[in-house]
């Protein structure tokens, strides 16, 4: 194979040349690809991705404990806005991962969800990879260009809050109402159910969401009303 584009992103993206590149390649290498290339491919990514999430969350964790004085609740859910799926793989979307990945045919025709999952685990695996190719310092680097530069943003538009509760708290204030959350749509066996929710307020519909639960599409509900109201 040609191991370019993975060198040049290791120095461009990085800063950093890999001693051993197999690690870096081995980080974008999903499940689904080895079981298509037996023959040639023996090593998939979740290993370096389960030590990378340890990583990372020890990097961010320091960097909130040594900067701000706020009680552990808020920096635990300060902590989580920076570390879940959607902030990390946005962070690998900008870091341009997307053409490195190597997946089976089958998974590179999945569903946005899943792909933004696959962006997310790679992600943490090339902070595992880093971590142990070039040592603690250059992972924290990296985290830091990645993540933590998204924080101040975070604060300021309140995303590191949970969407319903984030919710909760604009509407009372710029219309006096509670959220009231219904299900719009339920459809698919039991197993695979996909729930349709509207959130309304004073029974005006003001964001709808879709989920495997209606819990999951109460949250999709409420990041759409964030984004009405934050348009309005």
């Amino acid at each position: 194979m040609d191991t370019t584009p993975y060198i040049d992103f290791a120095k461009e993206k990085l800063g950093v040349t890999f001693n051993d590149l197999e690690l870096l390649i081995t980080a974008f290498t999903h499940r689904s690809y080895v079981n298509e290339h037996k023959k040639t491919v023996k090593t998939h990514n979740e290993r370096l991705e389960f030590l990378g999430d340890a990583v990372l969350e020890l990097v961010v964790t320091e960097y909130l404990y040594g900067n701000f004085e706020e009680p552990e609740g808020i920096l635990t859910n300060w902590r989580s806005s920076l570390v879940r799926t959607e902030s990390i793989s946005s962070a690998a979307s900008r870091f341009g991962f997307e053409p490195l990945l190597r997946l089976s045919r089958g998974e590179k025709r999945g569903s946005d969800r899943a792909r933004e999952q696959i962006l997310a685990n790679s992600f943490e695996a090339v902070v595992g990879a880093l971590f142990l190719d070039q040592g603690y310092e250059a992972a924290k680097k990296f985290i830091t260009d990645a993540v933590l530069a998204t924080f101040e943003e975070i604060l300021k538009t309140g995303s590191w809050m949970d969407p319903k509760s984030h919710l909760q708290e604009v509407v009372q204030s710029k219309e006096g109402f509670t959220p009231v959350y219904k299900v719009l749509e339920e459809v698919g066996p039991d197993h695979d159910k996909v729930f349709t929710v509207g959130v309304f307020v004073n029974n005006d519909l003001r964001g709808q969401g879709q989920g495997p639960s209606k819990q999951a599409g109460q949250q999709k509900a409420a990041e759409a009303a964030l984004k009405y109201y934050a348009e309005a």
